[in-house]
């Protein structure tokens, strides 16, 4: 009986000091009180919106020159209907290229999102470790990622204190 005890005595202060404790903040909520974030977006609007009209002037090409194709088609002969094909193909490739570069996976959108906002980020995680440090905490969980959470106590919330320590109090 006595090991026992001894046993649960140990075992639960192995857990106990053991134990974490974490929280979370809630990285949306604090991106759109930064001033930074909001001049970043009007920035990449502006980019995109741009992006978006050189796309849309490259697709009116391909469409103008497959309307005249089509008009003058009974009219040129076999040689020249050719070289119209490959000139509106050579088109379309050029227009899904462009599209592509700019709005691929990879492409400039992408890119540029990402070196817009690198500094952003950087900015809170630093700034949520320098929290984390000074709660003693574990973990911080980022509520806005994709990782699903499916109760948080606001009492673990410290998204105010990363707001503070950034000098965006949310008052």
């Amino acid at each position: 009986m006595r090991n026992l005890v001894l046993f649960l005595l140990v075992f639960g202060i192995g857990l106990t000091a053991s134990a974490q404790k974490i929280g979370y903040m809630d990285s949306e909520h604090i991106l759109n009180k930064m001033p930074e974030y909001k001049k970043a977006e009007e920035s990449m609007t502006k980019l995109t919106e741009q992006w978006v009209r050189d796309v849309s002037t490259k697709e009116e090409e391909v469409k103008k020159l497959k309307a005249k194709y089509q008009q003058e088609e009974i009219l040129l002969t076999q040689d020249m209907k050719l070289e119209r094909q490959r000139a509106i193909e050579k088109a379309e490739e050029d227009y899904k290229a462009l599209q592509n570069s700019i709005f691929g996976l990879n492409g400039l959108l992408f890119q540029k999102k990402k070196e817009i906002l690198k500094p952003i980020v950087e900015e809170i995680y630093k700034t949520a470790e320098k929290v984390a440090k000074k709660h003693k905490l574990g973990l911080i969980f980022d509520k806005a990622s994709d990782l699903s959470i499916f109760y948080a106590d606001p009492k673990h919330d410290y998204t105010d204190f990363i707001l503070e320590e950034l000098g965006l109090n949310s008052k």
